[in-house]
């Protein structure tokens, strides 16, 4: 069953959707979507188990497509351009793939069609261990992360999704469900033989970041044979919010052919 999603629309034009990451949400997104809403109708969608949107018990990535394609119809949106990044750039491949005379332009941050090892595991594993009651400021939640998760950046990133309201601590996302379906999320469903998305496809790599790697290069040519594949200098894993300039300059372009 699909998940209704929380989205918000900004600008007018084209619909463009942005998909966000693990542990992500479509507001960590508001500044790349204030600039692509001069000249698109930009919508920024909480994927479920994140955000505002509805917790479920599965994350498989056919739903969470599915999930997608009906809340962009739901808005009017019969075809539309995805841009995904991490998690969200493997559903936008998914949507892409399974429905492809909806998506207009496709673009993947720094994710390729492939499994990964559960790098993030240990992030879910520590936020979901916090002792919420014992947390009455964001920064008792920042020094209890500490010790598991190091990196100051990181636990920053983490912590936006934590809400403190009344005097108590909850999370906005769903730590059981990413936790017991993370095998799901570090993998890529197989797809039928001969299956292809025949659209413009922009995969964006950040040069400091291993997750798109060269080798994967030709599954990513199987799946999506209109490729291009563009390397952003100077950026890790989260290519859009440590080169937001030179990002833009990219997507821009690919988008305004």
């Amino acid at each position: 069953m699909t998940v209704p999603l929380a989205a918000i629309e900004s600008g007018a034009g084209p619909p463009l959707a942005i998909l966000h990451g693990l542990f992500g949400s479509g507001r960590n997104w508001a500044s790349i979507a204030q600039r692509l809403a001069e000249h698109h109708l930009l919508i920024a969608i909480d994927l479920r188990n994140h955000g505002a949107s509805p917790w479920a018990e599965t994350m498989d990535y056919r739903e969470m497509a599915d999930d997608v394609r009906s809340a962009l119809r739901g808005h009017g949106h019969d075809r539309f351009s995805l841009l995904g990044h991490s998690m969200g750039g493997k559903v936008a491949m998914v949507a892409a793939l399974e429905d492809g005379a909806a998506v207009e332009r496709l673009i993947v941050v720094d994710i390729a069609p492939v499994a990964y090892a559960a790098r993030h595991l240990g992030y879910a594993q520590a936020m979901r261990e916090l002792d919420l009651a014992a947390i009455k400021r964001r920064s008792d939640a920042d020094a209890a992360l500490a010790p598991a998760i190091p990196d100051a950046a990181e636990r920053a990133f983490l912590l936006q999704n934590l809400v403190l309201e009344d005097g108590r601590a909850r999370w906005r996302l769903n730590l059981d469900a990413i936790e017991r379906e993370m095998p799901r999320l570090v993998d890529f469903p197989a797809m039928p033989s001969g299956r292809v998305y025949q659209g413009p496809a922009l995969f964006i790599a950040g040069s400091l970041s291993d997750y798109l790697r060269p080798e994967y290069e030709p599954t990513i040519r199987g799946l999506f044979p209109n490729a291009e594949i563009a390397n952003i200098d100077n950026a890790g894993h989260w290519v859009h919010a440590e080169q937001p300039t030179a990002f833009l300059a990219v997507v821009e372009g690919f988008l305004n052919r």
